[in-house]
């Protein structure tokens, strides 16, 4: 729970657009870059809409991650989400870098207390040990964009 409560306020103070009109984050995105290629490759890619991958490799077990930031999440037609990132993206929910921070280091136990749903479960098993090397992996996701 406290870990819910410091990302929010760390979120809160990191919210301010860059002279981009890109959100800013607090992640450093070539360290990004470094844990993406550790943690996140085995089971993600990064796909633009051409089809063109611009990082990760051809896998197919998590969703594409590009266009991350800012999209509704559980929204991607081409993959199947657990049923509780369906109802929360039902809600309008989008991914800021709160919910992903949050949500990679615990996706069932953020899922259920973001739904307030005791049986709510994330597919993702593996989980980001720590809060920086999970904004710095959500700073490096927000470099692709779809504009």
């Amino acid at each position: 729970m406290k870990r819910y409560v410091v990302a929010a306020a760390m979120a809160a103070l990191g919210g301010a657009a860059s002279a981009d009109g890109h959100a800013s984050t607090q992640g450093d995105p070539a360290a990004g870059e470094q844990q993406f290629n550790r943690q996140c490759v085995a089971c993600h890619v990064v796909r633009d809409n051409a089809g063109e991958v611009l990082a990760g490799r051809n896998a197919r077990t998590g969703p594409n991650l590009f266009a991350l930031a800012g999209r509704q999440i559980g929204a991607l037609e081409e993959y199947r989400y657990s049923d509780g990132l369906i109802e929360l993206g039902g809600t309008g929910a989008t991914w800021t870098e709160e919910a992903f921070v949050n949500y990679v280091q615990d996706p069932t136990g953020w899922l259920r207390q973001t739904l307030d749903n005791r049986r709510a479960r994330g597919k993702m098993a593996y989980q980001v040990r720590q809060a920086d090397q999970a904004y710095d992996i959500y700073a490096y996701l927000a470099g692709f964009s779809a504009e």
